[in-house]
């Protein structure tokens, strides 16, 4: 399983990073991003201290961990920098809140990320059409995700997705133990949100080119 949308203390989530790392690979993962909440108020505190965690882990555990963030609630017109600056500071993977139908989310956030380069647009709601041409031409990754009402929009994000040939990835949004999945549980999401089972390999595969890219390779 690899995992590039996870929360850990530094903002909602309950494990310090060496657990939720822990965790992850007692349960089969190869590979997890760490992408706390960031705003303008915390930015500079939280990609650092991520960093710090995953510099000191990684020589000492069988799995990759790639610092990263993710921007949530900030308006679309800050985007922009906000991603810039995440990069600046150490994150490997830049991750946006997307549009989801259970936040109030500020319309064009979807659009802004898609723009900004973010790695990862998360559960982007009911995308219209004409950004979901903007993240194929971007190459933008659009997230399947495993979290609790954010996942009510997963069969529309996969029939468009896969309809226009956008990657999509397979992340949790874990904030808690019990919110880490193994790669046979993912299969069934990726499965009941209308995706092929031909097409899920392709799935996890863009997934590792991911990591790849996040660790320069």
């Amino acid at each position: 399983m690899i995992d590039l949308h996870t929360h850990s203390i530094f903002s909602d989530g309950e494990l310090i990073p060496a657990e939720l790392v822990r965790r992850a690979f007692a349960i089969g993962y190869r590979a997890i991003a760490i992408t706390d909440h960031i705003d303008q108020s915390n930015i500079d505190l939280i990609i650092p201290r991520i960093v710090r965690a995953v510099t000191a882990l990684k020589n000492h555990v069988s799995i990759e961990i790639i610092p990263g963030a993710e921007i949530t609630h900030v308006p679309p017109s800050l985007i922009p920098d906000m991603v810039k600056e995440a990069r600046r500071l150490g994150a490997k993977i830049v991750v946006v809140h997307g549009e989801s139908i259970v936040e109030p989310v500020a319309e064009g956030t979807n659009r802004a990320a898609i723009e900004a380069d973010a790695d990862i647009l998360a559960h982007p709601g009911l995308i219209t059409n004409a950004d979901l041409l903007f993240a194929k031409e971007k190459g933008l990754t659009l997230e399947i995700t495993a979290r609790k009402g954010h996942s009510l929009s997963n069969g529309h994000v996969a029939k468009q997705a896969s309809n226009l040939g956008i990657p999509l990835t397979m992340n949790t949004d874990a904030h808690s133990p019990s919110d880490l999945i193994t790669k046979h549980f993912a299969r069934q999401i990726l499965l009941s949100a209308g995706i092929e089972d031909k097409a899920i390999d392709s799935i996890f595969q863009h997934a590792e080119k991911l990591v790849k890219k996040a660790l320069g390779g």
